[in-house]
């Protein structure tokens, strides 16, 4: 005999934050955030990839791809994440600017806690691919010549 609460499932991430609309709603305000942070956008080469892809396209990508790693429908066209970064030279205190955005704006949206430890679970699920993409290995490289050579 099935018991009933083991026949149901629980529901996926991207159900619990409301599915594309809950999502989308939630990165609208992140996007706007991250554009408007001063620490994230002191590196340049975040500060070019605003520019260069503007508000708009940003909000539809980091949408898209918060859809399908919550448990969503495939809908992100773009680039895995190594490659999507493999000409930015990011920090780990890069990173961490962002990944405090993202968990403030969670808690400003009123995300409920564990959505919000799950979702930040994606996101450093994340931190070496984006870190270890081969710009970032170059600098990290030529910065152990200079400190050798200087």
């Amino acid at each position: 005999m099935t018991n009933v609460s083991e026949a149901v499932e629980t529901p996926s991430l991207y159900e619990r934050l409301g599915g594309v609309f809950g999502i989308a709603a939630v990165m609208d305000v992140l996007v706007d955030r991250l554009f408007a942070n001063v620490w994230a956008n002191r590196n340049p080469y975040v500060a070019a990839m605003h520019e260069r892809n503007g508000r708009p396209g940003f909000k539809f990508m980091v949408t898209a791809w918060s859809v399908e790693q919550t448990g969503g429908p495939k809908c992100y066209p773009g680039r895995d994440m190594h490659y999507a970064h493999v000409d930015m030279i990011a920090t780990e205190h890069d990173f961490d600017v962002v990944a405090l955005e993202i968990a403030a704006t969670l808690s400003f949206c009123g995300v409920g806690l564990q959505e919000q430890k799950e979702y930040l679970e994606i996101i450093e699920s994340y931190r070496r691919v984006v870190l270890d993409a081969p710009a970032n290995e170059q600098a990290k490289q030529t910065k152990a010549a200079d400190r050798k050579a200087g």
